[in-house]
């Protein structure tokens, strides 16, 4: 009955999202104020039986209700309490009601917090969102339902949740990158409103800004907490592999912060108003364009869901629709709409130009290596391998590049800003860095290392203009206390992102060029030194856990010759799947990490033994939470509210 409630609930919200998608948005254009006010019911309603629907499928998840498909294949009785909840979004049919949930989710939040908006503009919006649902919603029920039933015979119990996904990682990383990814649909219906109703002005990139920043951050925090899992889950060691899923996520978070930089010029000059349109519509696009990706089965990954080709042609569908129209309503509306404002080659303009056309090049570069095995395949032009190194060898440059000039813009003003002015306030920094840069490599190892080198001299450069410009800004007669206070909060997130950013940066250069790998043969009392420390297997027992059957390595560790710790890594055995996971022990460290994973066995109690040391590694994803904390920082900045107010209150005079 409850998985019935859930389908019902669903089917509801499905005919609420049509209606969402036609009537306010008819509404508008034929002056009809009821029709106008129906769009924040009509999200309401959306949501609630979404919610409705969602909690109708983990019901039947922690009750163990077999008789529904999706529950049969991805849950177990043995399964761990935490792990059947979060089985509810571990495969397809339940992730796409995680997303559709989260998109009626951003709706509502639309619908409640944009009050002081135009009844008209938040119509548009809300419809534009609801044409957005239609599509997801309508995938779900027609090839993706949640809810079919294995009737009237159904397995007395389940197939199990993928061992890989029985993890901390599945809860948290999955819904922070849709909120992420769904967010980004707030900036595109903001963007089509703005070209619908013909009015691309700063209002709609002020009402825009917040939203995008919240949905940027999100994406940030899940692209850091998906790293972070595979670091620890996968037991290889890495942290990035250049996946295509990987690059499905890591795309739209590119053009997204792109799109937060063009907003603030939009909004503060009226410039690159085209131009920030066109970004919104493109972050958006490269979200569905994942969403593609993960779920057609056009590629076989750790992080793919879908092997149904039915899936993907719904899906390619869908973003031909999505994409096709908005640029079709772009070239019709934009042209008309833009506007133009002169600024000079060194302005803050120019810099966030700059930054727009890097972090653009970046996302493209990364496009055609991840759509070029693809295509090649399809037109049976062979197949090729796009890795690690074509993306390094494109991508750290022009990063390098964007970090050198992400310094000089908060220095630079409005308009015009002269090279001398520049120089006096940069000379300082460039001098300090470079210093950094050149000592770190000898206090670190002893030795020059040109990459360490670069890598310490644009963190150092990116930290101390950072610091300067925030000191500078707090110089006021009042005085320095009172100058922290009276800074807005949209400015201490730059700092707090631009920082995360150098950190990230560090995090990078430092394991990429000084950590060290050993692949090792060992058995009970053989021992092995990586610098100060050493490592000694005492032994190797057996354990059961829940719904496993683990091999554990007890290796004790030594450093400078005394006893320091002791790591288990595990190497378990998933019943029901029959498959074999590795569990890495991990003894973490701010300035580095040690990790231990378990190979084969290579005979009787000996085992291949991974040993890394990792410098920096934790750095990695503290600056990317700490560019996460930037962008919610800079959303929770008062004056967005207080300037939607005026501007309500301006049009209303009008």
């Amino acid at each position: 009955m409850i998985p019935e409630l859930g389908h019902v609930s669903l089917i509801l919200a499905f005919c609420l999202a049509i209606v969402l998608s036609v009537v306010p948005l008819l509404g508008t254009y034929v002056n009809d104020d009821r029709m106008v006010v129906s769009a924040r019911p009509l999200a309401w309603g959306q949501f609630f039986f979404l919610v409705i629907s969602f909690s109708a499928l983990a019901w039947s998840f922690v009750h163990d209700d077999f008789s529904v498909a999706y529950v049969a294949n991805n849950s177990n009785s043995a399964l761990p309490a935490i792990y059947k909840f979060s089985a509810v979004w571990g495969s397809h049919e339940g992730s796409l009601l995680l997303w559709a949930l989260i998109l009626a989710g951003w709706t509502f939040a639309v619908s409640l917090f944009s009050r002081n908006l135009p009844a008209d503009m938040l119509a548009r919006v809300l419809s534009v969102m609801g044409i957005v649902s239609v599509g997801f919603l309508s995938f779900m029920l027609f090839t993706s339902n949640p809810f079919d039933r294995f009737l009237p015979e159904f397995p007395l119990d389940g197939r199990d949740l993928n061992p890989l996904l029985q993890d901390f990682g599945l809860i948290v990383h999955p819904p922070l990158l849709y909120m992420g990814y769904v967010g980004f649909s707030v900036a595109f219906a903001f963007a089509i409103a703005a070209l619908l109703s013909g009015k691309l002005d700063a209002a709609w990139a002020r009402w825009s800004r917040p939203w995008t920043n919240i949905a940027w951050a999100f994406l940030t925090a899940g692209i850091t907490l998906g790293s972070w899992w595979a670091y620890y889950e996968l037991g290889w060691g890495g942290w990035w592999f250049w996946d295509p899923v990987e690059n499905a996520s890591f795309m739209p978070w590119l053009v997204g912060a792109a799109l937060v930089h063009s907003l603030a010029a939009t909004e503060k000059r009226g410039v690159f108003k085209s131009w920030t349109v066109l970004l919104a519509i493109f972050a958006f696009s490269l979200s569905l364009l994942g969403t593609f990706l993960v779920r057609s089965g056009v590629l076989v990954s750790v992080h793919a869901f879908a092997t149904d080709p039915a899936r993907g042609q719904f899906i390619l569908a869908l973003l031909a629709v999505t994409i096709g129209g908005s640029f079709i309503l772009y070239a019709l509306r934009a042209p008309a709409v833009s506007g133009q404002s002169k600024f000079s080659l060194i302005s803050r303009e120019s810099m966030l130009l700059l930054n727009n056309i890097m972090l653009t090049t970046a996302s493209i570069m990364i496009l055609v290596g991840t759509l070029a095995p693809l295509l090649f395949d399809a037109l049976d032009l062979g197949k090729i391998s796009v890795g690690p190194p074509y993306f390094n060898k494109l991508f750290n440059p022009i990063i390098g590049l964007m970090v050198l000039f992400m310094a000089m813009g908060p220095f630079s003003r409005w308009k015009d800003t002269s090279a001398s002015f520049l120089a006096s306030k940069l000379w300082l920094p460039a001098v300090l860095s470079l210093s950094a840069g050149i000592l770190f490599p000898f206090l670190y190892s002893g030795e020059f290392n040109l990459s360490i080198f670069m890598g310490a001299t644009l963190t150092s450069w990116l930290i101390v203009s950072t610091i300067k410009n925030l000191w500078q800004k707090t110089d006021v007669a009042a005085g320095r206390v009172q100058g922290f206070a009276r800074l807005n909060k949209g400015y201490y997130g730059m700092v707090v992102a631009h920082l995360g950013v150098a950190v990230c940066l560090m995090g990078v250069v430092m394991v990429s060029n000084s950590q060290v790998e050993r692949d090792l043969k060992m058995g009970p009392g053989d021992k092995f030194e990586v610098g100060r420390y050493s490592f000694e297997l005492e032994q190797i027992r057996q354990l059961r856990g829940p719904n496993y059957l683990a091999d554990e390595a007890i290796l004790n560790v030594f450093l400078d010759g005394e006893p320091y710790k002791t790591l288990t890594p595990e190497k378990r055995h998933y019943l029901v799947q029959d498959s074999v996971m590795t569990e890495a022990a991990i003894d973490a460290g701010l300035f580095r990490d040690l990790y231990v994973a378990m190979g084969e066995p290579l005979g009787e109690d000996v085992w291949a033994i991974r040993i890394h040391y990792k410098p920096f590694v934790r750095w990695l994803w503290l600056g990317g939470l700490m560019m996460a904390m930037g962008g919610l920082l800079g959303a929770l900045d008062k004056r967005y509210r207080r300037q939607s107010k005026v501007l309500v209150q301006q049009e209303v005079i009008a």
